[in-house]
């Protein structure tokens, strides 16, 4: 039996995580470290043979658990929203290729409409891609990002507009991502966590820390136990809704990756395994 202490088996670290390695050597020194999982952000991919990419990450004892990101549906401009449907298809063949499960959607938002009018474009988004992603045997998790985001970045903020979304479509492909940075103050949050896995649509758990204050509403998060979230709470609510997938360690910060990235995988396990 694994010890909880030490086990990492159960970690899963994003390529945007470590930003300054390539991923060769986001794979090489996740799997030395005994990180169970990886997710890969696509634009780690360009130039790269995808198929071998996976081999390759495989080979370093990986599970690849997402492809990071599809999404931003919504546009005032018809031909984007086409060329939005074309890049999410693309971004399904690049998962099968990769050999990962399913894709993260960032749902997107447009300023000069409604949200009202940015929701259904998300959902007429999804609608349009889901049959390929299905053919292709690949998920689509819903993100719902922090509000500070709902001009651009996504529409969907909270977990009940999530589920609400996954719920209309009734598909095994589509479900939900809980990241904790997005959620952790939303006071229905325990609730709809439940009610996404009673569903079976929790498809991912995204884990780093809101540091208080925050200096950039981007590239400012921080590591567990940092800041202000009650990760094990969450977490806690996560698992008891039957979740036993990764614990994605998802981090943007200018603070981080100006550091030596070995020594911030080194903090990375040392939060995980302590303040998550």
């Amino acid at each position: 039996m694994a010890n909880p202490l030490t086990d990492l088996s159960k970690l899963c670290v994003h390529t945007i995580t470590t930003k300054p390695w390539k991923i060769d050597q986001s794979a090489e020194e996740f799997g030395k470290a005994g990180i169970g999982g990886i997710s890969v952000w696509r634009d780690t991919l360009e130039g790269r043979d995808i198929a071998k990419t996976g081999d390759m990450i495989r080979a370093n004892g990986l599970e690849i658990v997402s492809l990071v990101r599809g999404g931003f549906f919504p546009s005032i401009d018809a031909v984007k929203r086409k060329e939005s449907m074309a890049d999410n298809m693309l971004a399904i063949d690049e998962a099968e290729a990769l050999g990962s499960p399913m894709v993260v959607l960032v749902c997107g938002a447009e300023p000069r409409i409604s949200l009202e009018k940015s929701r259904d474009q998300i959902r007429d988004g999804i609608e349009a891609i889901l049959p390929y992603a299905e053919n292709a045997g690949v998920k689509l998790a819903i993100e719902p990002l922090h509000p500070m985001y709902a001009d651009t970045r996504s529409g969907i903020n909270t977990m009940e507009q999530a589920n609400d979304v996954a719920e209309f479509f009734r598909s095994d492909y589509v479900g939900v991502a809980v990241d904790v940075y997005h959620l952790w103050w939303d006071p229905r949050l325990e609730k709809e966590i439940y009610r996404c896995g009673e569903n079976d649509n929790l498809f991912a758990f995204h884990i780093c820390d809101w540091i208080s204050p925050t200096v950039d509403m981007l590239n400012d998060r921080g590591l567990m136990g940092d800041g202000c979230i009650d990760i094990k709470q969450i977490r806690g609510w996560v698992e008891k809704a039957g979740f036993d997938g990764f614990n994605e360690v998802e981090i943007f910060s200018n603070k981080h990756w100006a550091e030596d990235q070995g020594e911030f995988l080194d903090k990375i396990k040392y939060a995980y395994l302590n303040h998550s």
